[in-house]
């Protein structure tokens, strides 16, 4: 039997994950509090601000700003897509 969250991100009961996705106090909270569905949303909004900014995940500055954006975008105001951002077709 799957295990279950209620998802803050979809506000409603779903699978959770099945792992603590990244370290420290952020992943055990995102562990209890999202879902996978939730969590496949953020890598491909972070995949997309990866290659829209052009960052390096390897350099501190550009993981700093990949951890901001990831708890705005399951704990607060939401994490926005690059100004002008089209989604491709």
């Amino acid at each position: 039997m799957a295990r279950m969250v209620n998802c803050v991100l979809l506000g409603q009961e779903a699978e959770g994950l099945d792992y603590v996705p990244y370290p420290g106090e952020l992943g055990k909270r995102i562990y209890e509090q999202v879902s996978k569905d939730a969590w496949q949303r953020w890598v491909s909004h972070q995949t997309m601000l990866i290659n829209e900014y052009r960052l390096t995940p390897i350099e501190p500055k550009a993981r700093k700003f990949l951890e901001d954006e990831m708890h705005k975008f399951f704990f607060a105001e939401g994490s926005e897509k690059p100004e002008g951002f089209v989604a491709p077709e």
